[in-house]
């Protein structure tokens, strides 16, 4: 007579996937970034169109000095700041005021103010949230609240769509071959993530800006003769 062995139950291997609510947050902000988002982001080149006539910008090193110069000390931490704030303020209204106020130039604040406003426009009746015209990182700040997506995220996300879309006014205005535009966008994400890091963690206490050709070359973009970009 033999005994029955006990049987072993066969072992089951699991794989983590993502918490579903984290990938829909992750596809909102992938939308609400995409250069088809109607907000006209590919109109404005942020004054680098001057700075490519006048010989500031010529080639993709140069191009990449000026967008991470922008990025560092210019419109991307001082947006970053006001996104973050934004964010956290039960009502945006003098956020909003500080952010127009601290615009350098007319050009730069017809862009902020014009981009923000299609914002609000297309998120409010796309996700049905209460999003009045606000400037562009003032709006896109109280979305993300309304909307409960992670604000880190939507800094990183934010700032890289920012460099995307100046590195494609780059390609089109120097000119350069999309590799070489993908380049300087991959080149320059790191500096995205460091700068959403210091915008999530500071206050508008810390708002700065030191990217004075960048601002110069906005304002000269205001009599430029010939112009392909709104800004």
């Amino acid at each position: 007579m033999t005994t029955a062995m006990p049987t072993t139950p066969p072992k089951i291997t699991t794989t983590l996937m993502p918490n579903a609510n984290q990938a829909e947050q992750l596809l909102t902000l992938v939308q609400m970034f995409s250069p088809s988002y109607p907000v006209g982001a590919f109109a404005y080149s942020h004054g680098l169109e001057w700075a490519v006539q006048d010989g500031a910008v010529t080639d993709r090193d140069s191009l990449n000095d000026w967008l991470g110069t922008v990025l560092r000390h210019g419109a991307g931490l001082a947006d970053a700041l006001f996104l973050a704030a934004a964010y956290r303020a039960d009502a945006p209204s003098e956020i909003d005021a500080d952010a127009r106020a601290f615009a350098a130039s007319a050009e730069r604040l017809k862009e902020t103010v014009l981009q923000g406003e299609a914002f609000a426009r297309a998120s409010a009746e796309i996700w049905q949230i209460d999003l009045p015209s606000l400037c562009y990182p003032v709006a896109v700040g109280r979305a993300a609240a309304l909307q409960g997506l992670p604000l880190r995220q939507t800094l990183e996300m934010f700032l890289h769509a920012f460099a995307a879309n100046l590195a494609t006014a780059g390609m089109r205005l120097i000119p350069l071959g999309q590799t070489e535009g993908q380049i300087i966008i991959r080149t320059l994400a790191p500096l995205c993530l460091e700068i959403a890091e210091t915008a999530e963690n500071g206050t508008l206490d810390d708002l700065t800006s030191t990217a004075f050709l960048s601002d110069i070359a906005a304002m000269k973009h205001e009599t430029q003769y010939s112009r392909i970009f709104r800004t």
